[in-house]
């Protein structure tokens, strides 16, 4: 869709929510462009204030066909000469951020991909306010993610990291809390000191979170603990066990999100749920477990997108909620009005 706009004279912006992720679709687009007279430019935290004005400068001139970015994008300084598409990867951006992109387009197409949409745009989807297409087939030789949630076990986390490097891969461990990160490294080294343990998460400076993520994208690092900003699409094939620690406080889009990181080559991935021995669950999170554990096939976003809406309500159409029910008006009454 961007090379197409781009070959019609239009310039496109591709939105991306964390810095990370926008910088893997510029090297992306990089690679298969190739020696199409395409112009592409990056704006983002990484990218130092100098390139950043040179960026902006060209893009008003016109000489910038597509400019990848995070929330940089919407900023009221970045003028497009002719915006013809907006691309924005995940629903990661609050009804605030997405006023301000319908600012900006106003007469522009936009393509939003999602693999587990908000209630609030499926719902819009499927009143048909936007088209829809779904991908429901996988990439090939490409298999489902063994799923196990159970109660916390140090010892079972032990082990699938054991097997997970053994096999030559690397393995997520997902945990929250910035402040306890370097804890739980703590922890994972005392057990396992031959492996090279380290955290990453969105309180860190640039250029260290850049370096410790090249350095496990070159497997230099066998275990990452890191905190939910590998949530968004990053693609690192070689990461085949996820460990998420308390499961239940997480969402039902955002653990298949989660999940989605590991399982992107042909061997077969595990994901690890835990959730803690000493607490009762809420009826709420039991449901979302329940919900990932049953949808483990390929492409199962949509339904898990659809069993979250049933569990969070449609939102708010006219106002901000991007989930809630709407019991005071009730739904026949609320599409009558609409």
């Amino acid at each position: 869709a961007a090379f197409k706009a781009v070959m019609s004279g239009k310039q496109v912006a591709f939105l991306a929510p964390t810095t990370i992720l926008a910088e893997q679709h510029y090297k992306n687009f990089l690679n298969r462009l190739g020696d199409f007279p395409v112009r592409a430019g990056l704006l983002s935290r990484m990218v130092t204030r100098k390139e950043q004005n040179k960026t902006l400068k060209d893009l008003q001139k016109g000489q910038v066909d597509i400019l990848f970015g995070t929330h940089r994008l919407i900023q009221k300084d970045v003028v497009f000469a002719d915006l013809g598409l907006l691309v924005i990867d995940e629903q990661r951006f609050g009804v605030k951020d997405k006023e301000r992109i319908k600012e900006l387009r106003t007469s522009v197409d936009s393509l939003s991909l999602s693999a587990t949409p908000i209630p609030r745009t499926l719902y819009m989807s499927l009143l048909r306010i936007r088209d829809m297409s779904l991908l429901t087939t996988p990439p090939i030789a490409r298999r489902p993610i063994k799923t196990v949630i159970q109660k916390y076990d140090p010892d079972l986390a032990e082990k699938a990291i054991r097997e997970e490097v053994a096999r030559g891969g690397q393995v997520f461990y997902l945990h929250n809390r910035v402040e306890t990160l370097n804890m739980v490294v703590r922890q994972l080294s005392s057990r396992m000191p031959e492996f090279i343990i380290e955290s990453a998460h969105g309180q860190m400076n640039g250029e260290d979170l850049e370096d410790t993520m090249r350095r496990f994208i070159h497997e230099g690092i066998q275990v990452l603990v890191s905190t939910t900003i590998i949530e968004n699409g990053i693609d690192i094939p070689n990461v085949n066990t996820i460990i998420i620690d308390r499961a239940d406080m997480y969402g039902v889009s955002q653990l298949y999100q989660l999940r989605g990181r590991v399982g992107r080559s042909d061997r077969e991935a595990m994901a690890y749920l835990f959730y803690p021995n000493d607490e009762t669950l809420s009826e709420v999170a039991i449901k979302r477990l329940q919900i990932i554990s049953q949808h483990t096939e390929l492409g199962g976003g949509f339904k898990v997108a659809m069993k979250d809406m049933e569990i969070r309500g449609t939102g708010n159409l006219l106002g901000k909620e991007q989930s809630g029910q709407l019991a005071s008006v009730g739904l026949d009454m609320f599409l009558k009005i609409l």
